[in-house]
């Protein structure tokens, strides 16, 4: 896993983000995680290029946030490695609208040694969006 870097303004300063990993903080996202209270927690705000022409969020921008999360949720226990996403599921639930905060929390099903379950729910504004579902795989950083 990346470094953490801590964001310094705007709507989620004191949020983490990952800029080394372009796509998910440049072009999909940016997308920010924390723990709060209730745990690990990742959010983003909906804009224009996350929409699709039905005026939602795009399905694949709510699987690439999916994803991230998977991350976010397990960060604790990929903590000095890297990990990667070797299965994923999810089901479509409702289309959040421009504007809408976007959340995802979930948790730690398991973690061996080399393998970790997570499970979570997206939310758009509070109503439920995707479910989802993933396994990572730690592997060794690369130099």
């Amino acid at each position: 896993m990346v470094p953490e870097n801590r964001v310094d303004s705007g709507e989620f300063e004191g949020w983490y983000t990952w800029p080394e990993e372009p796509f998910e903080h440049d072009t999909a996202g940016p997308f920010y995680f924390r723990v709060d209270d209730q745990g690990p927690v990742a959010a983003f705000r909906a804009q224009r290029k996350h929409m699709n022409a039905g005026g939602v969020v795009h399905g694949g921008c709510l699987m690439a946030f999916a994803d991230f999360s998977l991350f976010a949720i397990a960060h604790e226990q990929i903590e000095g490695e890297y990990g990667v996403t070797v299965a994923f599921n999810s089901e479509f639930l409702s289309g959040p609208p421009e504007g809408a905060y976007i959340e995802a929390r979930g948790e730690v099903l398991r973690a061996g040694r080399s393998i970790i379950f997570v499970r979570g729910i997206i939310t758009g504004n509070g109503k439920a969006c995707l479910n989802f579902s993933g396994t990572i795989m730690r592997r060794p950083k690369s130099h």
